[in-house]
């Protein structure tokens, strides 16, 4: 315990050691530390970040085509050289050797066009279903809104390359 001083006035001063505290006392524990609960508590939405470049990613392979798309076209030139004859009529080998073809490519693109679409909306409704006083950050929305949008590009694409009308089989006349 301190002691007790007199000062110039001759009234008595208490030491630092018995001044009464006058600010609470802070819990060591919560200042700067991370706990369990706070761990729990905050999701950092990584998974919607990859959800999103993902969703981007699908879109743009659906628009420059894949590997995936290739090998289909080449398979389908393929079966086409090896179903055709030599004495069909030219019409019949360019629709089996290159018309299938094109249409494998464009069946591929439209699937991955498709997946593009599906996996940003799931991005995007996401929030809606998890925690609602969290926002979404706001390049994960941007990112998978270029995928929504990549995909429906690839996906319209797709369908006027499948039936033709975007740069269809020219006719043999």
């Amino acid at each position: 315990m301190g002691t007790e001083t007199l000062d110039e006035t001759g009234t008595a001063a208490i030491t630092e050691e018995e001044k009464p505290e006058t600010a609470p006392a802070e819990d060591s524990r919560t200042e700067g530390a991370v706990t369990e609960e706070t761990v729990t508590e905050a999701p950092t939405g990584v998974g919607q970040g990859a959800g999103a470049v993902v969703a981007a990613a699908l879109g743009v392979v659906s628009l420059t085509g894949g590997w995936l798309g290739t090998v289909a076209a080449a398979r389908q030139t393929l079966v086409g050289q090896l179903q055709t004859s030599s004495s069909a009529k030219v019409a019949t080998q360019i629709k089996a050797v290159y018309g299938d073809a094109w249409q494998a490519t464009a069946l591929w693109g439209g699937l991955f066009a498709l997946a593009a679409l599906l996996v940003g909306v799931v991005v995007l409704a996401r929030p809606a279903f998890g925690a609602p006083g969290r926002p979404q950050a706001v390049w994960i929305r941007s990112v998978a809104w270029a995928g929504v949008a990549l995909g429906v590009i690839g996906l319209l694409l797709a369908v006027l390359k499948y039936t033709n009308i975007l740069m269809g089989l020219p006719t043999a006349g």
